[in-house]
């Protein structure tokens, strides 16, 4: 079957079209993204702004459009932080689903965790033992941890890269000073749930998800996208650690020129590598691989799995 999954995420609203079955391996058919960076369409109040309620109702209607001429059968759509910490998240989903049809599901951030989990397990299989992933998205750091499908703990916290860069770094580039603090701020957060982490075992592997982790990956000399999914990604905490006072150093055009990188990320490239640093450091990783699979193909695989042999829920 055509599956459509439609992620309203904080930087971008992307529709990912793959043909499933269940027990078979997703296949990536079609991919539209459109970059609306909902965390930056907010009112002082919290609120995202009526003009980004409107541009996220014509952008659903968009991905709807091309659902359609794709083909999907079965549509999965969903929002995660900036629509779930919104002050007005009731008005945004009512106003889109008048507007469109589409009632999105608001996951929350531990639904974000294990769903990524799910992911990355499938991806990396049984013999990868304890898996520990890290997830760093526009609002949110995802956090989930376990031996079988579904992670013994799983954590949630406000600090995606997108949320963090308007929040704390306005400078570009950003004054050292609003470095620094945003440096104390990242690691208090992290240092908050550690412990419901360190009294369970080591993991056996860590991986991490996300556009950020991909990016950070690359720059640190991981092979580029274009040589497939299949290619192994790594990140070693001794190359971030040397690159974070460099990007730190950097104005938003010059980070849009590094290898990987994109114009539309470089701005929140820094915040993001604040937090994957201070994650691998109070986590103790000293080297992690980025995974190809994420939140969007875990809500897929937990589609799959409630389905019937012949296809039926």
């Amino acid at each position: 079957m055509r599956l459509g999954v439609l992620d309203v995420g904080s930087n971008t609203v992307h529709l990912l079209v793959v043909d499933a079955h269940r027990g078979a391996r997703p296949l990536p058919a079609y991919s539209h993204k459109a970059e609306l960076r909902l965390a930056e369409l907010l009112d002082e109040d919290g609120s995202i702004s009526p003009a980004g309620v409107e541009k996220l109702a014509a952008t659903v209607r968009e991905a709807m459009v091309v659902a359609e001429d794709k083909g999907v059968e079965d549509l999965l759509p969903f929002a995660t932080s900036a629509v779930r910490d919104a002050a007005n998240a009731d008005h945004v989903l009512e106003r889109v689903a008048a507007e469109t049809g589409v009632e999105l599901k608001v996951l929350s951030g531990e639904d974000e965790a294990r769903l990524t989990f799910l992911a990355a397990r499938r991806w990396f299989g049984w013999s990868a033992g304890r898996l520990l992933v890290l997830d760093i998205g526009g609002g949110s750091l995802e956090i989930a941890y376990g031996i079988d499908e579904q992670p013994d703990a799983a954590a949630s916290l406000p600090l995606g890269a997108g949320r963090l860069t308007n929040s704390w770094l306005p400078g570009d580039p950003p004054d050292p000073a609003d470095v620094r603090a945003l440096r104390r701020h990242v690691r208090h957060e992290i240092a908050r749930v550690v412990g419901d982490f360190s009294r369970l075992s080591a993991p056996d592997h860590v991986v991490a998800t996300s556009k950020t982790f991909k990016q950070l990956a690359r720059l640190a000399g991981a092979p580029r996208s274009a040589e497939g999914p299949y290619a192994q990604r790594e990140l070693v905490r001794a190359s971030l650690e040397e690159w974070v006072p460099k990007l730190a150093s950097m104005p938003a055009a010059e980070r849009a020129a590094l290898p990987g990188v994109s114009e539309g990320r470089a701005r929140q490239l820094l915040a993001g590598a604040l937090v994957a640093e201070g994650a691998m450091d109070l986590f103790g990783v000293e080297r992690l691989e980025v995974c190809p699979w994420a939140l969007r193909e875990g809500v897929i695989l937990r589609r799959l799995d409630g389905l019937s042999g012949n296809g039926t829920p």
